[in-house]
């Protein structure tokens, strides 16, 4: 492989660990920790509200810890973030103890999207930067399918053996794609303030990320405990969803190539607002296009909204990548809250938090049709 090949690969495994697993693991464990007396459901969902949080925590740290220890320094902190947050956990230590480490896993999920994507598409030639940006962005969905395929056969262990089995993979992940750090240039981790503002990206990217929670927390609970389909068919749910990340990530850039980021960014909030439609029928044959179409548009803002940030910004798109990303954390970690409250106020009703993230969405709909109508700054 070449050098460019394996630094974007790199890239790859940052984000398989930071968000396909460091997050999205938690996605088929939630329904096994409830059933195991871990945590109730409510818990559950405060766990990944926490998580949402340590996110957030990650993403404003991210650019200020690069610029202190280095880009592959950086990633390297990140990495053994998710390493300690997956074996802590395996201690059931408690809601509180639990809620400290899964907040860890956020901080490292934080850390390793607010700079792999950026940094390898710095050191990439400008003519393969969609690519290299999809191939980045394809470890969030080769994450969670590999979360999704390895959670089930290792809580056959038990839940604390889920949780060691995960930090092993994560370990062995680091390890092998260290050496293939990207080592982007002083430019890209310079001080803020001179990047345009993008507000039409921030905004409708910061209400994509509140409306997407309830697929990203509640989707395999959805088929395991709301259509009582058991925690196996659960896990197969998040399969499905990390199928639909990969296509996602492939898809968005391609739309970005060929319509330009304003418009791609419109076109996945229509496809993100059908997702979360779906989730509202009772009939059980929704939920396998539900579960492709939730990671279609899960993983497809993401990769659109990169690509426009550097369509924007240039050099400067880190920066304007930061920002975005945070919006994103911050209306997640929100909603992440509001949502579980939402969800035990209603006896833990599916139907409530989707609907919710379906009005979350169609407002965000609605601002990025306006941007890509009017150019927002």
């Amino acid at each position: 492989m070449t050098p460019a090949t394996l630094t974007a690969l790199s890239g790859t495994a940052a984000t398989c660990t930071g968000i396909g697993l460091a997050r999205f693991a938690y996605v088929p464990l939630f329904p096994a920790m409830v059933a195991a007396g871990w945590v109730d459901g409510a818990e559950a969902g405060l766990l990944g509200a926490l998580n949402l949080t340590g996110y957030l925590i990650g993403v404003g740290a991210a650019r200020a810890v690069a610029r202190r220890i280095t880009v592959p320094r950086a990633l390297d902190v990140g990495m053994a973030f998710a390493v300690l947050a997956f074996a802590a956990c395996a201690w059931h230590g408690g809601l509180a103890w639990l809620g400290f480490w899964r907040c860890l896993a956020g901080i490292s999920g934080g850390m390793l999207m607010g700079l792999a994507g950026p940094s390898v598409q710095a050191v990439t030639p400008p003519e393969r930067r969609g690519r290299a940006g999809g191939m980045v962005l394809f470890g969030v969905g080769g994450g969670i399918t590999l979360g999704a395929l390895l959670v089930p056969i290792l809580l056959q262990g038990g839940v604390a053996l889920a949780w060691l089995g995960l930090a092993i993979v994560v370990l062995l992940l680091w390890l092998v794609m260290r050496p293939h750090w990207p080592r982007p240039p002083a430019a890209e981790t310079a001080p803020e303030g001179r990047a345009p503002p993008a507000y039409g990206i921030t905004i409708a990217y910061a209400l994509s990320g509140a409306g997407l929670v309830p697929p990203m927390l509640y989707l395999s609970d959805l088929a395991a405990r709301g259509r009582g389909l058991g925690v196996e068919l659960g896990a197969g749910m998040w399969v499905l969803f990390g199928l639909g990340c990969i296509s996602g990530a492939l898809l968005g850039g391609r739309a970005v190539d060929r319509w330009g980021g304003r418009f791609a960014i419109f076109l996945w909030m229509i496809i993100q607002s059908a997702a979360l439609a779906l989730a509202l029928p009772q009939a059980l044959w929704v939920l396998v296009p539900l579960g492709l179409v939730s990671g279609l548009a899960a993983l497809g803002i993401t990769t659109v909204a990169l690509a426009a940030a550097r369509e924007r910004a240039g050099a400067l798109a880190g920066v304007i990548w930061v920002r975005v990303t945070a919006s994103f954390a911050v209306a997640q970690a929100v909603a992440g809250f509001a949502l579980a409250a939402l969800f035990r106020a209603t006896d833990e009703s599916h139907a409530a938090v989707f609907a919710a993230g379906l009005v979350l969405t169609l407002a965000g709909l609605v601002v990025a049709w306006a941007d890509w109508r009017w150019r927002w700054a």
